[in-house]
């Protein structure tokens, strides 16, 4: 059974019938067609006739005739007979070259709602975006996040106990198809046909000047690496040495680039917690799913924390926040979370399982003055919060059995 994504349906409802263009983004497979679907489905259920619902996939052949923004005008067109609203969806219209001269002209011309979605962060920017600037609201989708994860295994009777299942998701991460699969092997050549699916037709296609196997060793190695501090430099030369051959660091920020406009990885920017400034630089990055992470990783160390890191992360973007990591007088939080022009501050740890543990964690924010709320999140099943720093469990956390307080 489908997973009905309610909390993006919650951010699209107020739009259904707004004079903006709905954009729905996200990387491929994250789940952006069937949540078009299900927004056809309540149209449907509201009385919208079928036949005022106009649905196009550029990667369905039935479209293949479509090749241009003239050939979908004259498609579009065919099917508006009356002057009541249409609703049109139009899947992957990055595909087409333009295409925002189109979407600029059905919005002047005809009395319709326009949902698109697409692949590339790119694709309202640029000459051509000027035409829609203001006309536009945009939604990213994420692969299922752990909460999603688990209400789908439990829609579909298959048993998950959350803290047992908390490795599971840390290891293959939250692609719907690959739920599909029960056997590691599958569900790594799933992800593995999914990531090369993704480089060659979002980017090598595109730029022809890249090398595929280059760019996807070093790709892979990056978000393996998501989390740590970044050093174009470094990773050029751990894979020039280790693969004989010459790489420079400008080549690794572009390709870096590319992950970016394809969703792949989501940059993070420091916060000047004494100064109570973001600062322009992107420091670290994080994968948007964490099973493309374990492509380029033959084990996971559980307790390397940075895993759980780049999940917690996803789930604060997912939740609305933006986020930072902190930079301190002599060190740094994992992460700044902040909404709504409120904030709090945020360290992950998998296991308080020492007092050394606990002393560096807690004391984190030691030298932080700011009065904003601090947290402490981790696995452990024992409240150890003190000294105002309260403490969290992550599942509990992913599970929205815990809410971050801000100020």
């Amino acid at each position: 059974m489908q997973l009905i994504r309610e909390d993006y349906l919650k951010l699209l409802r107020p739009y259904y019938d707004v004079d903006l263009i709905k954009v729905i983004t996200g990387i491929r497979r994250s789940g952006k067609s069937v949540l078009m679907e299900t927004v056809k489905d309540e149209l449907l259920s509201k009385g919208v006739s079928g036949s005022h619902i106009i649905s196009i996939n550029l990667e369905d052949l039935d479209y293949s005739f479509i090749t241009s923004i003239k050939d979908m005008h004259d498609e579009i067109k065919s099917r508006i007979v009356d002057d009541q609203k249409y609703y049109i969806f139009l899947d992957e219209i990055q595909h087409l070259e333009k295409f925002e001269k189109l979407l600029a002209s059905l919005k002047a011309k005809f009395n319709c709602s326009i949902f698109v979605t697409g692949s590339d962060s790119t694709m309202l920017s640029g000459e051509l975006a000027t035409l829609l600037t203001g006309r536009t609201v945009e939604f990213e989708v994420f692969p299922f996040s752990f909460k999603e994860s688990v209400d789908y295994l439990e829609l579909n009777k298959i048993p998950c106990n959350p803290d047992d299942f908390i490795k599971d998701y840390i290891k293959w991460g939250g692609f719907p198809l690959r739920f599909s699969f029960r056997e590691e092997n599958s569900i790594k050549r799933f992800l593995d046909n999914l990531y090369s699916n993704i480089v060659n037709r979002d980017i090598v296609k595109k730029s022809s000047k890249i090398d595929r196997k280059a760019f996807k060793n070093i790709s892979l190695y990056i978000m393996s690496n998501a989390g740590k501090e970044f050093s174009a430099e470094n990773i050029a030369a751990y894979y020039s040495a280790k693969n004989k051959s010459s790489v420079s660091a400008r080549t690794i920020y572009t390709y870096l680039d590319k992950l970016h406009k394809s969703y792949i990885l989501h940059s993070c920017k420091k916060f000047n917690i004494a100064g109570k400034t973001a600062l322009e630089k992107a420091d670290k990055f994080y994968a948007t799913d964490t099973g493309l992470r374990t492509l380029n990783t033959n084990t996971i160390y559980y307790e390397d924390t940075f895993f759980l890191e780049n999940i917690i992360y996803n789930e604060l973007l997912i939740q609305g926040f933006t986020v930072f990591t902190g930079k301190t007088f002599k060190g740094e939080i994992d992460f700044v979370a902040v909404k709504e022009q409120k904030k709090c501050f945020i360290q992950v740890a998998y296991l308080l399982s020492s007092e050394e543990t606990i002393k560096r964690e807690f004391g984190a924010f030691e030298k932080i003055t700011d009065a904003s709320p601090k947290y402490v999140l981790s696995l452990d099943r024992i409240d150890l919060s003190h000294d105002g720093i309260e403490h969290l469990n992550i599942v509990d956390f992913l599970l929205h059995k815990e809410q971050l307080h801000l100020s």
